[in-house]
């Protein structure tokens, strides 16, 4: 406390501990004070909103259609590369983020790949049109597998999300109660992951072997790509939301529930 204050009778504040000090800034810094908050933050900004989940459906749909009604898989290639660059050049003109459409362009990239290196091998355009939904099925089960792992180990992935706001990006880990909240949530998204692969998986499979008519296989994985993509990340999201309603779980580990 300085002599002026002193002098002039002014209320100071109580000394605080500068480690707290330091965590309340970071969390003020976000507009933040619980996991709740943080989280729910986030998981919009990794959703895209309902403009972002669009944006990652269109290329898929118009893939799908016009294989199965054109039965040209140059042509659904370039169709859905073609609705991916015009959503790219929208956000560019509009100055938005073009994450999510550069997320669809990097997948469509993938399949190409996955089709190129069908083709390659002597595959024949069934063959082809379901190598595009392999890399699909393969990033679900590596991703549900990952989270897992996290929540298995006690270092949930969505813990990080709470660390990369608070700007410790481990400091949550200290407590308890934000850890099995974090795992609660992480094995949320797990769910979604896994749904897919059990789903898909045995499709892909059936049309790869000849038990299921490829044509069939293709509509159906078409179908479900975009059935179980956004639809039931919102579920999902919705299951986070009505956790994360229940409580208020402080940022700062060791703070007081508000």
């Amino acid at each position: 406390m300085t002599e002026a204050s002193r002098a002039s009778g002014d209320e100071v504040p109580e000394q605080v501990d500068p480690a707290g000090s330091d965590q309340t800034d970071r969390a003020a810094k976000v507009e933040a004070d619980t996991v709740e908050a943080v989280v729910r933050q986030q998981l919009s900004k990794a959703l895209g909103g309902r403009r972002g989940m669009a944006e990652a459906a269109v290329p898929t749909i118009l893939f799908t259609v016009t294989w199965l009604t054109q039965r040209d898989l140059d042509l659904a290639l370039e169709v859905s590369v073609g609705a991916a660059l015009v959503l790219l050049a929208i956000r560019l003109v509009q100055r938005s983020t073009v994450q999510f459409v550069v997320n669809a362009l990097f997948g469509i990239a993938i399949g190409w790949y996955f089709v190129h290196r069908s083709a390659a091998s002597g595959g024949s355009e069934q063959d082809q049109a379901l190598a595009y939904f392999l890399p699909g099925i393969l990033y679900n089960g590596g991703y549900a597998v990952v989270l897992a792992f996290t929540c298995l180990i006690g270092w949930p992935l969505v813990g990080f999300m709470v660390g990369s706001i608070t700007g410790d990006a481990t400091a949550w880990h200290d407590d308890r109660q934000v850890v099995r909240l974090c795992s609660r949530l992480t094995w949320l998204l797990v769910a979604p992951c896994v749904l897919r692969v059990l789903i898909q998986a045995p499709v892909w499979l059936a049309g790869r072997s000849g038990s299921l008519d490829p044509d069939t296989a293709v509509a159906i994985l078409g179908v479900s790509k975009i059935a179980l993509g956004w639809p039931l990340q919102l579920a999902a999201l919705g299951s986070m939301v009505w956790l994360l309603s229940r409580n208020r779980t402080p940022v700062a580990p060791g703070a007081a529930p508000a």
